[in-house]
């Protein structure tokens, strides 16, 4: 008999998170990882050739800097166990063609400067929204690393105040509406739409707008950060503040079922057959659609909830480049140093939602959607002296119109050269001579790096749609992080709130844990 008194399937950040936690508070903790290194979603590795390392999923530390778990320093992350972020004065920008570009810096002085050289009434336009968006971030984010107040009393909540009811009207309304409503010229309203896109969500989907709300105070507030050496280095901290408080990981370890007697999570079983109990709880990242795989027993109305779950509508195609020389801008030495780049070769919304349409309809886009950078300009500790990786990021469907997701298998290849081609009129030295080492990931080779989190391609679990947010994320029944009928089973994972990306989320997951064992947070914290 194993003697932990918690046991958990999946070592991505999440799962890490809720482990640090447990394990600060003195429980004996167990991580299963099915790959042969943690981090899920967080992982920096040397894909091609030695000395040049890429960020796997994540790249950008958006929303994780409003967490506690950092603000606070709750786990020591910063000060004990060596995360060390970077944040560039340039968060955000854009290419448009004749190398025009927008850039957004932190200093919202020097932003509106910018969106003026545009449309001057944008810019002040912008100041005013930017401004609002800082003033009500406390309110936004209050609620976001811990466990949802109930849907219906948080929408009672917002419809109580003119500030409130703002929010509910545009958490409501698409990206496009709003910016429509606030905006005059088509370049701010790309640059902001095609950043909010960032979060798996088309413009205009309806009950998407809030992130039009949330990211410029985020931008200009916190600004936009990536760990030194990579995205893992989240999930490096992670690991030895888990393993200092006495947890253990074992990697290799595939979990096939949650163990459960009489009605009470007691473990896990591996895919070998081997048993590993857990006397206290059992935390699982496992998404909603496979879910009953995993767990058998769940109420039949349960699981029917849990398996129409959206996901998000488009998915990422990745391309990882180690170069001989550091990438090169035909619009200048300034534009290297954004921690987010985006391209476009048309300054029109007409165009840019042409492109979005295609995504809606499972088709590859002609002209590609085009993002990502060659993160040695800000930390050239990423590849050897001199030398750069491109991160190219572009948006794809999970499965193409007519064809099954096994399709690209066999075009990738194809979709990875043309979308190289179209990068080369902005970064002239991307080019065969410059690149010695390349490695593609495809929507379906995202599902397939954590099957049971990035289902359908979706590497933030569920679309991010006003019924699957707050305490319907994913579902009513398991907005909680539990699941009804199945005691001592918590979920973790970016299909729960707050939403996908690097939250830091396993914070709430542990939270509502230390509710059920009756432990004092922050005595635990002190």
């Amino acid at each position: 008999m194993s003697n932990y008194d918690v046991v958990i399937m999946g070592a991505g950040h999440n799962g890490l998170t809720a482990g640090c936690y447990l394990a600060r508070a003195g429980k004996k903790v167990l991580i299963l990882e099915r790959q042969s290194f943690p981090g899920g979603g967080v992982v920096t590795q040397e894909l091609n050739n030695p000395g040049y390392r890429h960020d796997l999923h994540s790249s950008c530390h958006i929303m994780i800097q409003g967490n506690p778990m950092l603000t606070e320093d709750e786990l020591e992350l910063k000060s004990k166990y060596g995360l060390n972020y970077r944040y560039s004065d340039v968060p955000y920008a854009s290419i448009f063609p004749d190398n025009k570009t927008l850039i957004t810096y932190k200093d919202l002085d020097k932003t509106c400067q910018e969106i003026a050289k545009f449309n001057a009434k944008d810019a002040e336009t912008y100041r005013a929204f930017a401004t609002r968006s800082m003033e009500m971030l406390p309110i936004i984010t209050s609620g976001l690393y811990s466990p949802p107040i109930p849907f219906g009393a948080f929408m009672a909540m917002l419809d109580s105040s003119d500030e409130g009811r703002l929010l509910l009207d545009a958490m409501s309304r698409s990206s496009l509406d709003l910016v429509n409503q606030y905006f005059e010229g088509d370049h701010i309203k790309i640059h902001l739409l095609k950043l909010v896109s960032e979060n798996l969500q088309l413009p205009d989907d309806l009950g998407t707008g809030m992130g039009i709300f949330l990211m410029p105070g985020i931008i200009h507030k916190w600004g936009v950060s990536q760990p030194v050496g990579g995205s893992g280095g989240l999930t490096d901290a992670l690991v030895r503040c888990f393993e200092d408080q006495g947890g253990e990981i074992r990697y290799n370890a595939e979990v096939d079922k949650v163990l459960i007697e009489s009605g009470e999570a007691v473990g896990l079983r591996l895919n070998d057959g081997e048993e590993i109990r857990g006397k206290e709880g059992v935390v699982a990242a496992l998404h909603p659609h496979v879910l009953s795989k995993f767990v058998e027993g769940i109420d039949e109305a349960v699981d029917r909830r849990a398996k129409a779950v959206n996901p998000s509508p488009q998915s990422l195609f990745v391309s990882h480049y180690d170069l001989k020389e550091r990438t090169k801008y035909a619009a200048g030495e300034e534009i290297t140093t954004a921690t987010m780049l985006e391209y476009f070769p048309y300054e029109d919304m007409t165009s840019f939602m042409d492109d979005f349409a295609f995504l809606r309809r499972g088709r590859i886009t002609p002209r590609r959607l085009l993002g990502g950078g060659d993160e040695t300009h800000g930390d050239p500790t990423r590849a050897p002296e001199g030398a750069g990786i491109f991160h190219s990021i572009t948006m794809a469907p999970y499965c193409i119109e007519g064809k099954t997701p096994e399709y690209w298998d066999d075009y990738k290849e194809e979709y990875a050269a043309e979308t190289l081609k179209q990068y080369q009129p902005f970064i002239p030295n991307l080019t065969d001579d410059n690149i010695i080492g390349a490695s593609h990931w495809s929507p379906l080779d995202m599902e397939r790096s954590s099957p049971n989190s990035f289902v359908k391609g979706d590497m933030h679990g569920c679309a991010p749609y006003m019924y699957q947010t707050m305490g319907h994320r994913p579902t009513p029944d398991l907005g909680q992080y539990t699941v009804p009928g199945v005691e001592s089973l918590y979920l973790v994972g970016p299909f729960m709130h707050p939403g996908g990306g690097v939250y830091g989320a396993g914070r709430a997951t542990a939270l509502r844990m230390f509710d059920d064992m009756d432990i004092d947070f922050e005595r635990v914290i002190a």
